[in-house]
């Protein structure tokens, strides 16, 4: 038998998730049976998904269940084995995160590598966020040779490498993000051509002055009024990749449709949603690319980092509220 903490939805939150919505259970875990693994976390991730699934309603993904623990990405060591393919001491990446160690059935790991990058990164960059920014830029939106590129909630996981991918690519690229110094990391450390503050005005106006010729190609991360702002500026036969939108996912009432989707329609725009979880065929050629461009220094990326399984609750709502950079992951060994 081996102890264990995890965090449990406590409640299903109301707005803005509560320190109150989750709780901290210890379990002790059964030895691993045929096809399982033993696996000692070392980081978990928090990603803004996970809100939707604390909802009891239909989705494309199950909701979480009161008084059970939570799951998504975590990396960790196999500790004991009962599946020839993966020896003790194997890094992996799986699905059974918010838990320190966890029964894994061998099925659902995949090995990594840390001599590529740390093991953290395969939470963010190399992981699951990356390969959406990667889909999403490359096949959702078609990016073209000379495309003008906005990307909003650019100082996040998802859009910072959205915007750098652009910029291999040889597109000028416009980021929005929600601080003085996010803006700054998009724009100096990451290299985008223009960045603002979305709190400095309406972002209609900012998007305007940050890319004056319009945009071509649009990856969005936070709906609202940055997609009624997107809408006015694309430019003829312009692309719209819906990844997320953030700033409803704590809404109690349905927030109103963008006043400016008129605009699809003479412009023939196309806005294509999308769920990475069906594009994993895709995930050679990603690790293949950005991990080519993560080595010869092409790609950068930033991790905020919360320590302890007890502080896997706060680190959630603080990605909510946008306080983190990069990829906010836990770190729990």
């Amino acid at each position: 038998m081996s102890s264990s903490r995890e965090i449990r939805l406590a409640a299903r939150p109301q707005g803005e998730p509560k320190p109150s919505d989750f709780e901290l259970a210890e379990v002790e875990l059964p030895d691993p049976g045929p096809g399982e693994l033993l696996v000692s976390n070392t980081f978990m991730s928090v990603d803004p998904y996970m809100r939707g699934r604390m909802n009891d309603m239909r989705s494309y993904v199950q909701p979480f269940e009161i008084g059970q623990p939570l799951d998504g990405g975590a990396v960790g060591e196999v500790i004991a084995s009962e599946d020839e393919r993966f020896a003790p001491g194997t890094h992996v990446l799986h699905q059974l995160g918010w838990r320190e160690r966890a029964i894994v059935p061998a099925d659902g790991a995949r090995p990594i590598d840390p001599e590529l990058a740390p093991a953290s990164a395969y939470l963010g960059v190399l992981g699951m966020p990356g390969l959406t920014a990667y889909v999403g830029l490359l096949d959702i939106a078609g990016l073209r040779d000379g495309d003008i590129v906005f990307v909003s909630g650019a100082a996040g996981a998802v859009g910072s490498l959205v915007g750098q991918i652009a910029k291999v690519r040889g597109s000028r690229v416009i980021g929005s993000a929600g601080s003085a110094e996010k803006v700054a990391f998009i724009r100096d450390e990451l290299g985008f051509d223009a960045a603002f503050d979305y709190h400095d005005g309406e972002v209609r106006a900012l998007l305007a002055e940050a890319a004056p010729d319009g945009v071509d190609v649009y990856f969005d991360n936070v709906g609202g009024d940055h997609l009624e702002a997107a809408l006015a500026l694309m430019r003829q036969s312009g692309r719209i990749a819906l990844c997320g939108a953030v700033s409803i996912y704590n809404a109690t009432d349905p927030p109103p449709g963008p006043r400016t989707l008129p605009a699809a329609i003479g412009k023939r725009l196309t806005l294509r949603g999308f769920i990475v979880s069906d594009h994993f065929d895709r995930f050679p050629d990603f690790v293949r690319d950005v991990g080519g461009w993560l080595r010869e220094g092409r790609i950068r990326y930033r991790e905020t980092v919360v320590e302890g399984i007890e502080n896997a609750p706060e680190a959630f709502i603080g990605l909510l509220r946008g306080e983190n950079t990069g990829k906010m992951v836990v770190k729990l060994a």
